[in-house]
């Protein structure tokens, strides 16, 4: 397998996780979803935004220098009121990686990134297992917080999300 075909696994594994639990959260409600649990992003809103920035931060602006991201306040956790708002931004991150994702060859993941909030050396292929597992440690606080609600979480094994597979969640 190629690197290109493991990053386009891993980024189909993220986006299927990640609506996972938007599904779930939903399921809950905006109360719910916006509660403050404790966790490092407080509530479970919160932490999908905050998911939602590093995507968009390493891989649209990071990756392909549209830094002018930052300036747009709608990516604010706080500016996002509404399961509406939510979608849209969303929808814009998955369209820059989308866009990142066209053509993408494996020497191009070799190619160096660079963002402001990290030094040293790292590659395009760096940068998605970046936003890939640091999206895996915040589902993780969000499970921990369903835990604490005594509910069920939604679904993030990798083998049932990339394969449609359905399996209970302990």
């Amino acid at each position: 397998m190629s690197a290109v075909d493991a990053i386009t696994k891993l980024v189909e594994y993220d986006r299927k996780s990640f609506e996972s639990f938007e599904r779930g959260i939903k399921r809950l409600g905006w109360a719910e979803a916006t509660k403050d649990r404790g966790t490092g992003h407080n509530s479970m809103k919160d932490t999908l935004v905050h998911i939602l920035n590093v995507h968009e931060a390493w891989l649209v602006a990071g990756a392909q220098g549209k830094w002018d991201i930052f300036k747009d306040t709608s990516r604010r956790r706080g500016n996002i009121c509404s399961w509406s708002d939510l979608r849209r931004y969303k929808e814009r991150v998955w369209k820059g990686i989308d866009e990142l994702m066209v053509g993408l060859t494996d020497k191009q993941l070799k190619r160096p990134v660079k963002v402001p909030w990290i030094k040293g050396h790292y590659t395009l292929e760096d940068g998605f297992y970046q936003t890939s597992f640091e999206q895996a440690h915040h589902l993780g606080e969000i499970i921990g917080a369903y835990w604490q609600m005594d509910k069920k979480p939604p679904q993030m094994m990798w083998i049932p999300i990339t394969r449609g597979i359905n399996v209970p969640v302990a």
